[in-house]
């Protein structure tokens, strides 16, 4: 079992959901998220003066799954998440986990089965 964390870009997310269904990945948490990589922000004019902003908005996805879905929902990721044919600073950055344990709360199944 893996977890799977994606930093995307927020316009993204749509394209990435529907990758993701079309290898049968339906389950995953959102969250709305700030940071920075290589962009290292932006700046803006508010009222005369010219602001950095060094926080910008992302999406995390948290994706829970089997070890035989882990590539399928890796390119998946990738297709829905790059901007054009070689994609752009600042599209994201996918990480894989490891994931020892699963419990379902409702049943108390565990492992893959709890996925």
């Amino acid at each position: 079992m893996k977890l799977i964390i994606a930093i995307i870009q927020p316009d993204k997310l749509e394209r990435i959901k529907q990758a993701l269904s079309e290898v049968e990945v339906f389950r995953l948490t959102i969250l709305d998220v700030q940071g920075f990589g290589r962009q290292l922000g932006h700046a803006e004019t508010y009222r005369g003066h010219e602001i950095a902003i060094n926080l910008l908005r992302k999406v995390q996805l948290q994706i829970a799954i089997n070890d035989e879905f882990v590539e399928p929902t890796i390119q998946a990721i990738q297709k829905g998440g790059r901007s054009g044919v070689a994609g752009e600073i600042g599209d994201g950055k996918i990480f894989i986990l490891p994931m020892d344990e699963c419990v379902r709360i409702r049943t108390g199944e565990r492992g893959e089965e709890a996925i």
